[in-house]
């Protein structure tokens, strides 16, 4: 994978930051995007001396700022050959009926919307040199429907088809497209999920070995070095402990 540019969306945080750490552990040059500038800057000290690393300060829900965001990467930065589509957030947890419309406009204009305007703004240059790798990351949500989930599992069920999609479209420019679909991860998630309520985040949590970040980011890297015959299309990780969404072996 040498010499390789990724281009990680969230990265200030969880899989995506565990991402990038082990991407430049192994000598893959990084675009590092987030919306959260302190973060991005604190990423790149700690990783620019074990490869090349460049940031990007941008909402993916915002087409202007990705497209312009993008367009403004310096020469060297500019072949992309790997985009790690990972940011998406949950907001809220609660019946359709009683839901936020704020809630679920958060979530399909970053989970799906920020995905295709990340990939709209990448593909072109990865269609010209007739290679790519494009990793979403999804959840199980994209697999099961479950209490409270309703439009965070839409959006995952989105990613899903748009992934299918993808490795469809972009078959003939010779393009791999890649879901990995995590269970429980132990990141920021629940605490963006229940506004920043710590105890019921932890709660997600409690009694088993959920995954981490750094679990997850070693997958990518797995999948991403097959050989580029091989396109692992499709795969669902969950910890031991976790059988369906909401079954839990809790101590």
């Amino acid at each position: 994978m040498n010499q390789k540019t990724a281009f990680i969306t969230g990265a200030t945080s969880g899989i995506g930051k565990a991402t990038a750490q082990l991407f430049a552990q192994n000598n893959i040059r990084l675009i590092l995007c987030g919306r959260r500038k302190e973060r991005l800057i604190q990423l790149e000290k700690e990783l620019e001396n074990l490869t090349d690393v460049t940031t990007l300060q941008f909402d993916v829900s915002n087409k202007n700022e990705v497209f312009n965001a993008i367009e403004s990467l310096p020469k060297e930065f500019q072949q992309i050959d790997i985009l790690i589509n990972n940011a998406g957030n949950a907001h809220g947890f609660t019946t359709l009926q009683n839901g936020s419309i704020d809630d679920w406009d958060a979530m399909l204009d970053i989970n799906v919307k920020g995905l295709l305007y990340v990939s709209k703004a990448i593909l072109p240059k990865m269609i010209a040199n007739n290679s790519g790798f494009i990793v979403n990351i999804g959840s199980i949500a994209a697999k099961d429907v479950y209490l409270n989930g309703n439009v965070y599992c839409a959006s995952k069920h989105a990613v899903d088809a748009l992934n299918k999609a993808m490795r469809i479209d972009l078959n003939e420019y010779n393009i791999r497209v890649s879901a990995i679909h995590p269970g429980a991860v132990e990141t920021e998630f629940s605490e963006v999920r229940f506004k920043g309520d710590v105890t019921k985040a932890k709660n997600v949590y409690k009694g088993f070995k959920a995954l981490q970040a750094e679990d997850i980011a070693d997958i990518i890297h797995f999948v991403i070095t097959r050989p580029y015959h091989v396109n692992i299309e499709d795969l669902v990780v969950y910890p031991t402990a976790q059988a369906t969404p909401t079954i839990l072996n809790r101590e």
